[in-house]
């Protein structure tokens, strides 16, 4: 069995719950016109829509802008899936892929932001500053795991992965968050949050930099003749 042979069998064996439901939706599209950058460019459309809704600050509109964020999370695994059973990968999808999923995250800390500024916090620093940072962390954690999987393969940025949850799909629990008008602490949250786990980040990174590369070990071609 293959190197990739064996990458996708034990992505088949942990496939969280939210992309086993999203091969099963875009199975249809296998042998279709859809290709997977159509879905990108639908889940980036969704998750823009859902920054945008974050702006106005008002209860009704942050439900619905969680809503659209769900949805456009939900759509990161769907490029993904048909991807896969399609056969259509490529490098430039895997980078829109990815550069779409930063600018939606870092976004929406940055909406949220400015559209609590009139709130107080605890931190007593403006909320549109709290999203800033909450953003600039996020950008620099992908920045440095993009670098990461360049450097030692996909599987040295995989998520923590328990019971068929990913470490990520804790996103979808922001419906709750704006239901309970909970954006406040959530965005004082990520501006503390975000900057740790990037400083986390960049320790791994500075590590794997410094890590001593491979020295062969084969004798070289004419070793021990005379």
């Amino acid at each position: 069995m293959s190197e990739s042979q064996l990458s996708a069998a034990a992505y088949a064996g942990r496939r969280p719950w939210d992309a086993r439901l999203a091969r099963r939706l875009v199975a249809p599209w296998r042998d279709s016109w859809v290709a997977p950058n159509h879905l990108t460019t639908l889940r980036l459309a969704v998750g823009l829509a859902g920054v945008a809704a974050f702006l106005p600050g008002t209860y009704l509109w942050s439900n619905m802008a969680a809503l659209l964020l769900v949805l456009s999370n939900f759509l990161d695994h769907a490029d993904g899936e048909l991807a896969r059973m399609s056969g259509k990968s490529s490098r430039f999808g895997h980078w829109y892929d990815l550069a779409s999923d930063a600018a939606v995250t870092i976004l929406q800390f940055v909406a949220m932001g400015i559209g609590i500024a009139q709130s107080d916090n605890p931190l007593g620093v403006p909320s549109p500053v709290l999203g800033a940072v909450a953003g600039v962390a996020v950008a620099i954690i992908f920045v440095l795991r993009m670098r990461i999987e360049e450097m030692a393969g996909k599987a040295a940025t995989q998520q923590g992965f328990l019971g068929g949850f990913e470490t990520e799909d804790i996103l979808y629990l922001l419906p709750l968050v704006t239901l309970f008008d909970g954006v406040n602490t959530y965005v004082v949250a990520a501006s503390i949050g975000a900057p740790l786990f990037a400083f986390w980040v960049i320790v791994d990174y500075w590590r794997m930099v410094r890590r001593p590369k491979p020295v062969p070990t084969g004798r070289p071609s004419g070793a021990g003749l005379v």
